[in-house]
């Protein structure tokens, strides 16, 4: 389960990473932020602030993800590095001085609670779930 997770993990970051170089999917700014990164600087879906480096960082992120799937081993370190950056990211997202991770990817709005969501289950998977555990019925 943990390596089809990691599977799932790379191919929605690939997505959304993609997603955001769709200009369909890019919507103005919603909040004025000093982002000095402004290539396809805009709100995925209207909910997301993004721009092209965070759009790299989340395909990156889905390739690694592929990757991970290969083996066990993979998938967990993959899962415990999802939920040690994204957390960190989470709450740097709450800071203001350092939404914008110095100018350069906007980290602030709807992605806190996402990158939040994300640390969580990078941390169930890496370090909680163990493969081959039964449910009782």
């Amino acid at each position: 389960m943990t390596r089809t997770f990691a599977l799932l993990f790379g191919i929605v970051f690939l997505a959304i990473g993609v997603l955001g170089f769709v200009p369909g999917a890019m919507h103005p700014p919603m909040a004025a932020h000093d982002v000095t990164m402004t290539q396809n600087y805009g709100d995925l879906l209207g909910l997301f602030p993004v721009n092209m480096l965070h759009d790299v960082v989340h395909i990156l992120f889905g390739l690694w993800g592929l990757l991970a799937y290969r083996s066990l081993g993979g998938a967990r370190n993959y899962f415990r590095s999802v939920a040690i950056i994204y957390a960190v990211l989470a709450i740097l997202g709450l800071i203001p001085a350092f939404d914008t991770t110095f100018g350069m990817i906007p980290i602030y709005g709807n992605d806190v609670w996402l990158h939040a969501l994300l640390a969580i289950v990078g941390a169930y998977f890496g370090w909680v779930h163990r493969e081959g555990a039964s449910v009782a019925a």
